[in-house]
């Protein structure tokens, strides 16, 4: 179909400033990685760059399909809120949540960012909706409930930089999906949304959220 081809056309094109190229830019030049709540498949998958990755989740059958694919080097299958008593401090260069802590509460978030903070020897990265967003139980895994909303005010007051991600929020709906249809140029204005969004993270669907440990430490130093 036409359509079709636009819309393969066009990813092409915007690939370069996609949710994976933005993540894997945030992570840097880290060499370790935590990747907490990693599930299937974790973004980290088509990267171009190495590093020793670490990936954690409870839900064994996410763990089993990426370890079949070799995504991460080892995995811990833990709780997320007992990687503070695991791990030891600044053991990783970058500590990772993806489509995380919107899945635990207000409180129990606060305790995985704190912990994740401890953990990080440079960067901690965390990527969730902006606000609450409802979403339910989803492929057999109950851990799969939104139970918070995080907003860019509330990550900027933690020291996070935040960068606006997939486009204007009113387009999508749960699980990331289009409202309408036809749904090749709806992707098309959302990615161009983005290009202004990026900047403008208040009004975007999701939000991409940066703390540089090491440098609020030499600061405090």
């Amino acid at each position: 179909m036409i359509s079709e081809r636009i819309l393969n056309v066009w990813r092409r094109v915007f690939k370069p400033f996609e949710y994976p190229a933005e993540l894997e830019h945030a992570i840097g030049d880290a060499k370790t990685v935590l990747d907490v709540g990693c599930g299937y498949p974790s973004p980290i998958k088509g990267f171009s760059k190495k590093f020793h990755a670490v990936g954690v989740d409870l839900f064994e059958p996410s763990i089993e399909k990426s370890r079949a694919e070799g995504i991460h080097n080892d995995y811990l299958k833990i709780d997320v809120l007992e990687i503070g008593a695991k791990l030891k401090d600044k053991s990783f260069d970058c500590v990772l949540a993806s489509d995380l802590i919107e899945h635990l509460s207000k409180e129990d978030g606060i305790k995985l960012l704190e912990m994740m903070e401890r953990i990080a020897k440079e960067r901690v990265v965390v990527f969730t909706p902006n606000g609450f967003l409802s979403q339910g139980e989803y492929d057999g895994n109950p851990w799969q409930i939104h139970r918070s909303g995080w907003t860019p005010a509330e990550m900027n007051q933690r020291g996070y930089r935040v960068v606006g991600i997939n486009g204007y929020k009113s387009l999508r709906g749960p699980y990331s999906y289009l409202k309408y249809k036809p749904e090749f140029f709806w992707q098309i204005v959302s990615d161009m949304t983005q290009l202004v969004l990026k900047r403008f993270p208040n009004a975007a669907f999701q939000i991409l959220c940066v703390k540089d440990v090491r440098r609020i430490e030499n600061r405090i130093q």
